[in-house]
Parts: structure tokens; C-alpha cells; sequence
């Protein structure tokens, strides 16, 4: 059975909604963050990396939101969350998860997490300051040119969707007002709707 590390209000969010989505039989082990637990040996011979998520598997852990969305669509094909039989298509998926990780997650990171590029408390500061508007205009760019609708690429939900419903959902925590985005405002909250997400947010929040 596949184990999902995780950790509220974080992006291993997306990769347990996947979960639940795919049908997939999985355990969850939630890491403490408020207790460092992601700095402690028992979870770092897990992920050396000490961040969430990882996916424990029978061939092994995978860590990083990405692949573990992508193994997850692959291993339960039934499910439909990937066009996985269309190349180009699979490679747009792709585009838009890296999009996401590469991206729009470290505009957000650095509100909390400025000591990792900077020393200096005055440039970690200004990191934070420009939170709110380097969100904006990742979400401003994500709106006009990549949201297809209804889903993320379109008619289909894939694996995409429980990522970008994820980020969206910081955007408050961001000093950014989703009303700024209606397409994804609607988005969203027709995603909370969903049996499966409603279902993991009740989860998460308990």
C-alpha cells in the first residue's frame, strides 16, 4: 500500500488529493512541521530533502509534487487524471505542473522561507514584500493564457487541477485577492465541491 507523508497547508495537498481521486489505496503520516519533524533522522532517511511530500511506494520513495502526480496518474490509469496515450498532450500536463513547482510555489515560498536564498534580514525583507505582486502576476499569466476551463486543460480533470487548486488556495495568505481572478475564483471553488476534495480537506483539517 502506498504511505503519503504530509503536512497541512502545503503542496503534499495535491498529491493526496490525487490519491483520493485515483481510487488508490494509501496510508498517511503527517510530519509536524511546528515540531520540526522534517528535520529529524526518522524522516530524513525517508526525504533527505526534509520537505513534503514523499510517497512511499513498493519500488521505492518518490518525493517531489511533479512526479509523484505523475506516477499516480500512470499507476492507475483507470482513473483518467493524465492524457497519458498523447505525447504532446502529456507534455503540456507536464509544462503546467513545472510551471507550478518551479515557479509560482517559490513566489510563495518566499514569504516564509526567505532564509534559504538570502542571510541578509533586509534582502529577505524585500523578498517577502514582493510576494504579493510576483503571485498576482503568476496567477494574472496563469488566467489569461494557460487555464483552458473548465478544468486546467479543459473538458478532462487531471492531475493538474489538485496542484493548481492547491497554490490558488494561498493566494489569500499571499496579500492577493482571488476576486482579481474570476476564472479561478470560480475554479476554485468548484473544486472544493468535489467529493474527493471535499473528502481530503475534511481529512487534513481534523
Amino acid at each position: 500500500m502506498l504511505k503519503l507523508f504530509y503536512t497541512p497547508g502545503t503542496c503534499s495537498l495535491a498529491s493526496h488529493i490525487a490519491l483520493e481521486e485515483a481510487g488508490a489505496p494509501y496510508q498517511l503520516h503527517r510530519i509536524d512541521f511546528s515540531k520540526a519533524e522534517q528535520t529529524k533522522p526518522d524522516y530524513l532517511t525517508i526525504n533527505p530533502k526534509g520537505r513534503v511530500p514523499a510517497l512511499v511506494t513498493d519500488r521505492g520513495i518518490l518525493t517531489e509534487t511533479p512526479a509523484i502526480l505523475a506516477y499516480i496518474a500512470q499507476s492507475f490509469p483507470q482513473a483518467r487524471l493524465a492524457p497519458l496515450d498523447d505525447p504532446f498532450e502529456f507534455a503540456r500536463l507536464q509544462s503546467f505542473l513545472s510551471y507550478l513547482c518551479s515557479t509560482v510555489h517559490v513566489a510563495h515560498a518566499h514569504a516564509r522561507r526567505a532564509a534559504r536564498w538570502a542571510d541578509d534580514p533586509a534582502a529577505q525583507e524585500a523578498m517577502r514584500a514582493k510576494v504579493p505582486q510576483n503571485m498576482a502576476d503568476c496567477f494574472a499569466l496563469i488566467e489569461r493564457t494557460m487555464f483552458v476551463g473548465p478544468f486546467v486543460l479543459g473538458d478532462a480533470y487531471s492531475i493538474a487541477d489538485p496542484y493548481l487548486f492547491t497554490i490558488a488556495s494561498w493566494l489569500e495568505s499571499d496579500g492577493v485577492d482571488p476576486a482579481r481572478f474570476p476564472r479561478i475564483l470560480d475554479y476554485r471553488n468548484r473544486m472544493a465541491e468535489r467529493p474527493a476534495v471535499a473528502k481530503v480537506l475534511a481529512e487534513v483539517q481534523s
